[in-house]
């Protein structure tokens, strides 16, 4: 009778609030799998959702003040750098931003668009502390002090690499009036975001490196699925306007020509093997027995 009323005890609160969050986190990637493959405005309330969540997520694991530095720090150089590219072409190309022109504008450039890059500056992080076995997730001696902002650098350029094509040359959220040779998207855009990526990266890395280390306390493992899986349903998001979107031919405002469904596909298959592979290593490391023991890794609170 006792293993009986053990067996029919009703879960806790927290079981049961931990329970509705993985649902509702379940909901969101969803969501953003279908629907933020394409510029509207439920693409923009699931992006502000998703930087919400990962707001959070970054108060939870490094707490209120080094969240704050790592946003701060992110949002600052992404507007100073992309106002810069908007005045004087550099270090993008010369273009401009359509997307949005009802919201509040940093200079020359839409609200969204710095908390954009920590949306998926944030898991670029991460991923990068677990390929380079940083089980702190943040840098502890020299090496990674250098080498963190660098493979987060490149990990967030891998989601531009396959984002910006549809966004500049289908959608017009942006363009570059002389085009470019990657769907109409310029090798100098890519460029300009990674030196913008690895400047904010290369900040905070600097920022954390300088703090009195605070007492740690255990993440499990799933704490840090959370923001591997937004970067992965980021990437995802292209497979459905790939399935069910027409054909036909798309002029850039370089004039070159193009095959909308050939985009489509390209974007599909970049991020197959551009941001799906990062995502990969990063998840194999974080349920890596012999990298983290007792089923649980070191995370920071403070």
């Amino acid at each position: 009778m006792e293993a009986s009323a053990e067996w029919f005890r009703p879960p806790g609160r927290a079981t049961v609030l931990r329970g509705i969050g993985g649902v509702g986190f379940a909901g969101l990637l969803l969501a953003v799998v279908l629907v933020s493959g394409r510029p509207s405005p439920a693409a923009q309330g699931l992006a502000a959702l998703s930087i919400a969540v990962l707001v959070v997520h970054a108060v939870l694991a490094y707490g209120l003040v080094e969240a704050g530095i790592f946003f701060g720090l992110c949002v600052t150089v992404t507007f100073g750098i992309e106002n810069l590219g908007v005045a004087t072409g550099f270090p993008f190309g010369q273009y401009a931003f359509l997307v949005a022109p009802d919201l509040p504008h940093v200079g020359a450039i839409p609200i969204i668009v710095g908390p954009l890059y920590f949306g998926i500056g944030y898991p670029s992080w991460v991923m990068a502390c677990l390929i380079l076995g940083r089980s702190g997730m943040r840098p502890n001696d020299r090496f990674s002090l250098l080498a963190i902002p660098i493979v987060a650098a490149f990990a967030t350029v891998q989601w531009d690499l396959v984002m910006d094509p549809p966004n500049a040359t289908l959608w017009r959220a942006w363009v570059w009036y002389r085009g470019g040779g990657f769907f109409g998207v310029p090798l100098s855009n890519f460029l300009g975001w990674f030196l913008t990526a690895w400047t904010f990266f290369q900040l905070i890395a600097l920022a954390m490196f300088a703090r009195p280390a605070e007492p740690s306390s255990s993440r499990p493992r799933v704490f840090w699925l959370l923001p591997i899986l937004l970067y992965l349903a980021a990437g995802f998001s292209q497979i459905a306007p790939w399935l069910t979107d027409g054909g036909g031919r798309v002029t850039d405002p370089g004039g070159g020509l193009w095959s909308a469904a050939d985009l489509r596909e390209t974007a599909v298959i970049v991020m197959l093997f551009t941001m799906l592979p990062t995502a990969t290593l990063a998840l194999l490391r974080l349920f890596d027995a012999s990298h983290t023991s007792g089923g649980r890794d070191a995370g920071t609170a403070s």
